[in-house]
This record gives structure tokens, C-alpha cells and sequence, in this order.
């Protein structure tokens, strides 16, 4: 059974940076290596929503509202999904996830404070 452990969250200002982390265990490192792993946030309210993703082939894709401030990486070795998030904004706020084909984590909570 897959397991998705995140971790990195935290309150921060508004302009500060954190980065994210996504383990996942239970998964060979050639499944996790072929599958799109995502990073989604759900902020108070609303509806769980995509932030960014990264194919096998390392191709790369945003939200509009977080282009050129955040950046999603990958590391196959380590069964690992990164979200570097700079010039953080309140907007930003929500618990962040990580996706793996059908599994979810627990989330990590994301507060920006203006």
C-alpha cells in the first residue's frame, strides 16, 4: 500500500520561502519513477486544487497563480517530490498534498501571514 508522507509546512511572512517535501513508501522506485506526482493545496473554503506537477520526463506544469514563485522537483532515488515556494503570499495559505496516482497524504499545513 502506498503511503505519502508530506512535511515542510509552517507559518511564515508573506514574502518568505518554504519548501515542501512528499515521501513515498510502500511504492518501487520504477513505479515511482513512471508515474505524474502533484502537489495540491486546499485553502479554507474551497475545493482541493492543483499547484504543480512533474511527469517521468521531469516536464513541469503551474497553476497560474504560482508561476515563477514556485517550483516542483523530483528525486527518483529517493522516492521523493519537492515544492520550493518563494515570495510566499496570504493567498498561498491552505494545506498542501501530494498526489501519486490515487493516493493522497495527510497534507502539511501552509499559513502566510501578510
Amino acid at each position: 500500500q502506498v503511503q505519502l508522507v508530506e512535511s515542510g509546512g509552517g507559518l511564515v511572512q508573506a514574502g518568505e520561502s518554504l519548501r515542501l517535501s512528499c515521501v513515498a513508501s510502500g511504492v518501487s522506485g520504477m513505479l515511482f519513477r513512471i508515474n505524474t506526482m502533484g502537489w495540491y493545496r486546499q485553502a479554507p473554503g474551497q475545493q482541493r486544487a492543483l499547484v504543480a506537477s512533474i511527469t517521468s520526463g521531469g516536464i513541469t506544469d503551474y497553476a497560474d497563480s504560482v508561476k515563477g514563485r514556485f517550483t516542483i522537483s523530483r528525486d527518483n532515488v529517493k522516492n521523493t517530490v519537492y515544492l520550493q515556494m518563494n515570495s510566499l503570499k496570504p493567498e498561498d495559505t491552505g494545506v498542501y498534498y501530494c498526489k501519486f496516482f490515487i493516493s493522497w497524504g495527510q497534507g502539511t499545513q501552509v499559513t502566510v501571514s501578510s
